[in-house]
């Protein structure tokens, strides 16, 4: 993965730029999903497990379920909603560490409640809404 990635598309194409997402991954496995109520983070992520083979499972919102776990064509895929968490020791009760450790793809929303808990080499991605409704993605 390049140091600094840019990705822009809009809705229509939003399978495409998933596509591309992925073949950037590398062996990167935590991705840390930062932008504004709306900016699209879920609609992405379920564009992205598209992407890496979940067909047999509906990719939704963990904001309840804090994690959703969906089967991968290459392994397990988690996908994280720390919206609603009210402390770093509430995410470490429910094991988030070991899911981020577990060699398995993560993708986490709202990762500004749990940064220290992230390992050191999570990939920062921000996604903004731009004014003509296409988004943009950055991979720090």
């Amino acid at each position: 993965m390049d140091k600094q990635t840019t990705l822009r598309f809009g809705l229509d194409d939003i399978q495409e730029a998933a596509r591309q997402f992925v073949d950037c991954m590398g062996e990167r496995r935590v991705f840390a999903f930062y932008g504004a109520m709306g900016a699209g983070k879920t609609t992405f992520v379920r564009a992205l497990c598209g992407a890496l083979g979940v067909t047999e499972d509906v990719v939704t919102s963990p904001t309840f379920a804090i994690v959703n776990e969906y089967a991968g064509a290459q392994g397990r895929i988690y996908h994280f909603d720390f919206y609603r968490i009210k402390s770093i020791s509430e995410a470490r009760d429910m094991g988030c560490e070991d899911y981020f450790y577990s060699g398995n793809v993560c993708f986490i929303e709202w990762p500004e409640l749990v940064e220290t808990l992230l390992p050191e080499d999570a990939v920062r991605v921000t996604i903004e809404e731009q004014p003509d409704g296409s988004r943009e993605l950055r991979l720090d």
